[in-house]
């Protein structure tokens, strides 16, 4: 082992110091995270900063966060279930709505069986080194290839860097974003390669860019190639489609995905949570090797409960889903009428252009003074010159919540020479 020369050793005060000077650095170029606290409950409009804000930076989609439906479920699920299990699911810490939601959701998304994760960053997480981590014949000569979007959510990325330092019989090739082209390309010359396994993995929804993938053609090029699948549909279950079922509805192949991750923590309901779903013998094999399953605590039954609620809402009617996709429709038509460039979609996540790190920041701060509630987003979460403010429409926002967001956006907008 080499030894480390003493002037790039660290010690305790120099490695404070080292911080401190990144942090300094952050400050300076305007890319510093501040943490603006929300003083109400979640909503379509808050109280933050000292005053009505209307919320544009939320996940909460459906305006589930804190429908009374949701809160009374939750509430009782807490008189009835207790606050925790203190247990992971294996040992004593299933119960019967644990099984419950998991089937609510298979059902819902139009697959055989589903399994409950603390997040979805831990589900896909388990995935990846689940499934190629395991040397199924014994034989211990195998190889795997997963293909993954350059612009997949950092979950799916950290994943497979995860089944890669386990495993080392995995190949991974990121492919140009949502360019089916160069992916065909790649699958069909590894045809020679006589990989074992091969996986595609894609966001449903690309959550910097409110723009989904065309899942008929993944469907069609997946089966074409024998290849397993994997979609991450955190950002449209609940959200797309004319009954909320994502980007397999809204793309005709509803019940034809072979793997879908997603949370609980957005449009259904807005706690935590995530979730796997597909084949029940996928789904079976997960319980018994997915690491983050195996040794996190259970999901509490108040959050159980409430997704249990959110999903008998979406399956009652889609009265809120057309309510979101009205509500967004109207807001990308009338930013771009102010002159405003954003990313096209049908997404309630808009992305509003306004190109450096240091303009975002400065917008976030003046729509925050004028009662708008809206985070930037820069480098590296986004590439260099391509800061946004990412703008998240909810079904709980009404046209004068919204009507009132862009005459701020118009004016500081102007201020800043943005428009």
């Amino acid at each position: 082992m080499s030894q480390v020369s003493a002037s790039k050793k660290l010690d305790v005060k120099s490695l404070y110091n080292a911080l401190n000077a990144e942090l300094d650095k952050a400050r300076d170029s305007k890319t510093f995270k501040v943490e603006v606290p929300v003083e109400s409950i979640q909503a379509g409009v808050v109280q933050a900063a000292g005053r009505s804000q209307v919320m544009l930076a939320s996940n909460n989609y459906l305006g589930l966060a804190n429908h009374p439906r949701i809160r009374e479920a939750a509430r009782k699920g807490l008189e009835k279930h207790g606050y925790g299990l203190a247990s992971v699911r294996f040992l004593c810490g299933t119960q019967k709505i644990h099984l419950e939601l998991e089937e609510r959701i298979a059902r819902f998304l139009g697959t055989e069986a589903a399994i409950l994760h603390s997040s979805c960053f831990a589900a896909n997480e388990a995935f990846f080194a689940a499934l190629v981590g395991t040397d199924f014949s014994g034989s211990g000569d195998y190889r795997d290839v997963i293909y993954s979007d350059q612009f997949n959510h950092a979950s799916i990325i950290d994943g497979i860097r995860l089944a890669r330092i386990a495993v080392k019989t995995t190949d991974v090739r990121a492919y140009k974003h949502n360019d089916m082209a160069q992916l065909k390309g790649w699958l069909e010359e590894d045809k020679a390669k006589d990989y074992r396994l091969s996986v595609i993995a894609t966001d449903g929804v690309f959550s910097m860019e409110g723009e989904h993938a065309d899942l008929a053609d993944f469907v069609k090029t997946a089966r074409a190639n024998d290849a397993l699948l994997f979609v991450d549909e955190s950002h449209a279950t609940g959200v797309l489609g004319e009954t909320g079922r994502g980007t397999p509805e809204l793309c005709g192949v509803h019940g034809r995905m072979d793997v879908i991750s997603g949370t609980l923590g957005k449009a259904l309901g807005g706690a935590n949570g995530g979730f796997i779903a597909g084949k029940k013998v996928l789904v079976d094999y997960l319980r018994q090797k997915s690491r983050p399953y195996t040794f996190s605590n259970s999901l509490p039954p108040m959050v159980v409960c409430a997704a249990i609620e959110a999903i008998n809402m979406l399956e009652e009617d889609n009265s809120l889903v057309t309510k979101l996709h009205q509500n967004t429709d109207y807001f990308r038509k009338e930013i771009k009428r102010l002159g405003f460039t954003i990313l096209e979609g049908v997404h309630p996540i808009v992305p509003v252009m306004v190109g450096e790190a240091s303009t975002a920041m400065d917008m976030s701060s003046h729509l925050l003074d004028e009662g708008v509630y809206v985070r930037g987003l820069w480098y590296p979460v986004v590439p260099k010159g391509e800061a946004r403010l990412r703008v998240q429409i909810s079904a709980d926002h009404t046209v004068q919540d919204l009507d009132k967001a862009l005459a701020a956006f118009a004016k500081v907008g102007r201020h800043l020479g943005v428009i």
